[in-house]
């Protein structure tokens, strides 16, 4: 069993520090709720709406916004999974790290770009299987319209994911009320495990977010919901509970 938190957050557009500070804010929050992971939203550390300026503030997975990550969870004792435009290969990609502060961070990119607004801005990177382990479980990562496609989801699941972390940048309407109410505890049940959708909140440029954010097990159950604002999740992740779930719904011994 670990014990996680998300944070759904406004971010402050183009404000690097000052979205880092937030970040760091939460993880002492994570720390006082007992938490030993600490998942923010989609490009929450650069911010998503700040247009072409995100080529100026993209950086390297070796750079500064990493390093800064990695001191934050090695001096608070939580694991952060956060969300930033990375450089390379001559082009930037929407991307997620997760870094403890001891271990070689592990850096995911989104694969699936929606709308016309990321794909001007962004390269997609190839579908993978973006696994790292956290107190003895086994963790996905994608990153918000990545988990809307059924088969990546099921994928990490089948590649033995226990928990998948989602930073996510949903916008506010009706279909971002239904992905996080419905779709998302619908991708925990159909693979028995648990989903983390950490959305920012609020606006940034503009762009409005549907904030929602939500914990989701395997029973299609939320175990943490927020509403329009910022907010701080905290949940246990245990299979115990949810052991006739797992016997009833034998979705991937099946296939």
């Amino acid at each position: 069993m670990i014990r996680i938190s998300a944070l759904q957050m406004q971010t402050a557009a183009a404000d690097i520090e000052a979205n880092l500070s937030r970040i760091e804010r939460a993880a002492g929050q994570a720390v006082e709720a007992g938490a030993t992971l600490l998942i923010t939203p989609e490009l929450g550390v650069t911010s998503y709406g700040a247009g072409a300026t995100l080529h100026d503030l993209a950086e390297p997975a070796d750079g500064p916004i990493v390093s800064r990550l990695s001191e934050i969870a090695r001096r608070t004792g939580v694991a952060i999974v956060a969300g930033f435009v990375e450089k390379a290969d001559g082009t930037i990609y929407n991307s997620a790290v997760h870094t403890d502060g001891d271990d070689t961070p592990v850096l995911y990119r989104k694969a699936y770009l929606y709308g016309d607004y990321e794909r001007e801005l962004f390269t997609p990177a190839p579908p993978a299987t973006c696994l790292f382990h956290h107190r003895g479980m086994t963790l996905g990562m994608l990153i918000c319209y990545d988990v809307e496609f059924p088969e990546n989801v099921r994928r990490l699941a089948m590649a033995g994911a226990e928990l998948i972390v989602v930073p996510t940048a949903t916008p506010a309407g009706a279909s971002g009320t239904f992905i996080a109410e419905k779709m998302i505890p619908v991708r925990a049940f159909e693979n028995q495990i648990f989903v983390a959708y950490a959305n920012n909140c609020g606006t940034d440029r503009d762009f409005e977010y549907a904030g929602q954010s939500i914990i989701a097990a395997p029973d299609g159950s939320a175990l943490a919901s927020a509403a329009l604002a910022e907010e701080f999740l905290t949940a246990d992740i245990d299979f115990g509970p949810y052991a006739i779930s797992r016997r009833e719904n034998t979705y991937l011994r099946d296939l």
